[in-house]
């Protein structure tokens, strides 16, 4: 019911469409209106309690129809009160158009009448222009008669240098030329006139250069005249900021409507020329100079000149040709920048010679150091005129980096030189038959670790004057110097080594120089490392080749160097190895005396080099004579016939073992690891007299030397004389099953003792032979 109701409201209340047949889209609107209208009704009065506001609903949907209707008619009306007002704007502009029309009608009419009156005049205008020339003619005469009397006074006024008043004259002149060129060129002569003229006035045009080469000569020796008489120099000032101002008129004058033309040589730019002129005189100081006498060590001398020259020419700039120019000159600072580009290309030219090491220093050094200081371009007077980074550098990088590179290079064959010739020295000195000097630590050196590290230091002492990064380049050069040097000195010792072993009373001093190359070593080392801790970081990561690596080749050098005095103690003990751990050895005591001699001999030789290499060489000295002493006694030289023998062997093994401890006595207190040890530990395995704990001396001999085999323990047990056959297998058996790893820092001491084979090829099983 109340659906019914509401439906019945809302056809009630639906619009008109009067304008359906003329406007089609108004049906369809108004069948969405009824539907919007429809589904709002449904949705407010969907329960019967609803009905009650239907008159409240219908009041307030009235009101707005009213409000809507309203503005539709206001919007109406404003659209038809401009189509109103547009309709009369359209009407006004008709009738403006018949007046325009109207008054260019008439225009024709009197346009047509003035051409008539026109013709009738052309006679008129003929008359007119025949008189204008005749008046220029009669007005020029004057002017024309006395150009050439002008012209000659100029020049004697040029010549004597009156230069203001030459310049006054020769303007007057060009004054006459452009009024007569003007008023041809308004009558619209022929060429051959114009040209009449210009021939007519070609003397001015040779006036102009006159005057212009007589000033420009002036401008060039103003340095000189600034101190004589600068009056020259301001008028020919004067006279260039004249035809300055002349060109800027001229040209203002051309940009003008109906202006005249400019004359053929303008405008002169007579400022720009005056500047040039500047430069050429600047230029010329430097273009004189030649190459010859500034070579060698007059290098520096000839930079130091142009130090002063240039610095006593700013001065005379400022303090009296900068008081005779406008202030916008800016005198000084254009003379400067003329200095430093001559400077430029003069440097070049001295950069392009075939240049020494010291030249190229006092190239580098003058330009990083001296052009830039408080001296030269970094005074303070000169820092308020220009700015010394607005020049730019005086030598580009690229030429700085060429010119460090040829001195690194001129350097770098220098010092291979000298090294070269100290090695040559230090090798004839080997032949000498005189022994190695000593310092006042009593240590033999020579002269060639001095050489090379003054020669060095020096190098990078003054390469640190120029900067840190050539210092950094010319240390990494002395250290693939020192690297290679090393190399071949390594090789002249093993030379030096064979020569020697050939001839042995050829180099009597043979083991003295050899320590006192490795002394020389040791001093070295020193200045390796100082050179390589005075490289900066940021060198180490910039150099592309393989850095130098002189330490591990001095290393390798010290070691070729104390193998080859082992190696002569060896040779010198050999001779009497072979008599230790005989028989005759047994029971006089043998060669032992003799062999400590020798050995004390080569021990106190060691203490005139350097440590750490005397505590090494002399450590060495005695794992040499524990070896020997070993590989003597793995020969088999005798073998014990009793207990006896046995006794007296250890207790000779143990005498042998106190002197040589009397001799390595210093260095008792310095060894970890005592080689001498191992003799008393022998001689307790022969002393024992209980074969049957051999298998426990055996099993201690195993744990303090890892190293030994079974065929060591095998030749100790033939030495004895007393093991029979079965021990000997049991404890071969042990030692197969016992063989414990090296122990990390152990030094092996059997390792490279070879076991001789036995001769004998059949043993009897008896209880004395193994």
């Amino acid at each position: 019911m109340s659906t019914d109701k509401s439906k019945a409201c809302v056809q009630s209340e639906e619009p008109l469409t009067p304008l359906e047949g003329v406007w089609p889209e108004a049906k369809r609107a108004d069948q969405f209106a009824y539907g919007a209208a429809l589904k709002w009704a449904s949705g407010i009065f969907c329960l019967p309690q609803h009905l009650e506001h239907v008159a409240q609903y219908c009041k307030r949907e009235s009101q707005r129809t009213t409000f809507i209707y309203t503005r539709l008619k206001s919007l109406v009306q404003s659209y038809i009160n401009g189509v109103g007002w547009g309709v009369e704007k359209l009407c006004e502009a008709r009738s403006e158009l018949h007046e325009g029309a109207t008054l260019l009608q008439m225009a024709e009419q009197n346009s047509s009448w003035n051409t008539d009156v026109a013709q009738s005049l052309d006679k008129l205008r003929e008359v007119s222009e025949r008189h204008t020339q005749l008046l220029a003619a009669v007005n020029n005469l004057p002017r024309l008669y006395s150009v050439r009397s002008m012209v000659l006074e100029t020049e004697r006024l040029v010549e004597s240098r009156r230069l203001l008043e030459a310049h006054a004259r020769l303007m007057q002149l060009e004054s006459w030329q452009d009024d007569i060129m003007w008023q041809l060129h308004g009558q619209l002569q022929s060429a051959e006139d114009q040209e009449l003229v210009k021939d007519y006035f070609s003397g001015v045009r040779k006036l102009v250069d006159t005057l212009g080469r007589e000033i420009w000569a002036v401008v060039s020796s103003a340095l000189t005249l600034a101190l004589q008489n600068p009056t020259p120099f301001v008028s020919a000032v004067r006279i260039v900021e004249r035809e300055e101002a002349l060109d800027q008129a001229l040209l203002k004058d051309r940009g003008r409507p109906g202006g005249r033309p400019l004359p053929p040589d303008r405008p002169r730019c007579w400022r720009a020329c005056f500047f040039k002129v500047l430069e050429e005189a600047v230029s010329a100081r430097f273009r004189s100079v030649s190459h010859l006498p500034t070579r060698g060590p007059g290098l520096a001398g000839h930079l130091s000149a142009l130090q002063h020259g240039i610095m006593a020419d700013v001065a005379t700039v400022g303090h009296f040709l900068e008081h005779c120019v406008p202030e916008h000159y800016h005198l000084t600072a254009a003379y400067l920048r003329a200095s430093h580009f001559c400077l430029h290309a003069h440097l070049a030219q001295v950069i392009s010679w075939d240049l020494e090491n010291g030249e190229i220093f006092a190239v580098l050094f003058w330009v990083l150091h001296i052009y830039t200081s408080a001296e030269m371009m970094g005074h303070p007077e000169l820092a308020l005129v220009l700015n010394g980074e607005d020049l730019g550098a005086l030598i580009t990088t690229e030429g700085l980096e060429e010119l460090q590179n040829k001195y690194v290079s001129s350097v770098r064959t220098k010092v291979s030189e000298w090294m070269h010739k100290a090695m040559v020295v230090e090798i004839q000195d080997w032949q000498k038959e005189l022994e190695p000097e000593t310092d006042h630590e009593g240590f033999y050196h020579t002269s060639l670790p001095t050489i090379i590290t003054q020669m060095l230091e020096e190098n990078s002492r003054v390469a640190r004057m120029i900067g840190p990064s050539l210092q950094d380049r010319i240390i990494q050069m002395g250290l693939y110097e020192i690297e290679a040097l090393l190399n071949r000195f390594r090789e002249a010792l093993v030379e030096y080594g064979k020569e020697h072993r050939r001839g042995q009373n050829k180099h009597p001093f043979y083991l003295h120089y050899l320590l006192a190359s490795i002394s020389n070593f040791v001093i070295l080392k020193k200045s390796t490392e100082s050179l390589q801790q005075q490289r900066s970081s940021w060198a180490l990561s910039q150099f592309s080749r393989t850095p130098p690596n002189p330490l591990t080749a001095l290393d390798r050098t010290v070691r070729r160097a104390c193998c080859l005095v082992l190696d002569e103690l060896k040779q010198n003990l050999l001779p009497w190895c072979g008599g230790v751990l005989t028989r005759d050895w047994l029971i006089h005591g043998g060669p032992v005396s003799k062999l400590c001699a020798v050995l004390e001999q080569h021990v106190e030789l060691y203490r005139r080099v350097r440590p750490p290499c005397r505590q090494w060489l002399q450590e060495e000295a005695r794992w040499l004579l524990v070896g020997e002493y070993v590989r003597a006694l793995m020969q088999r030289r005798f073998v014990c016939h009793g207990a006896d023998e046995r006794r007296q062997l250890a207790e000779q093994m143990l005498h042998d073992e106190q002197n040589f401890k009397e001799i390595f006595d210093a260095l008792e207190n310095e060894a970890s690891n005592n080689p001498l040890a191992l003799v008393p530990v022998l001689a307790d395995f022969f002393r024992l007299n209980d074969p049957g704990l051999l298998a426990l001396d055996v099993s201690g001999l195993i744990q303090k030397y890892p190293d030994i085999s079974a065929d060591h323990v095998s030749v100790l047990l033939d030495i004895r004389g007393d093991v029979p056959r079965d021990l000997r297998s049991a404890l071969r058996d042990l030692l197969e099953q016992s063989a414990p790893p090296l122990p990390e820092g152990y030094r092996p001491v059997f390792t490279d003792v070879l076991v001789p084979t036995s001769n004998r090829t059949f043993c009897l099983p008896t209880a004395k032979c193994a």
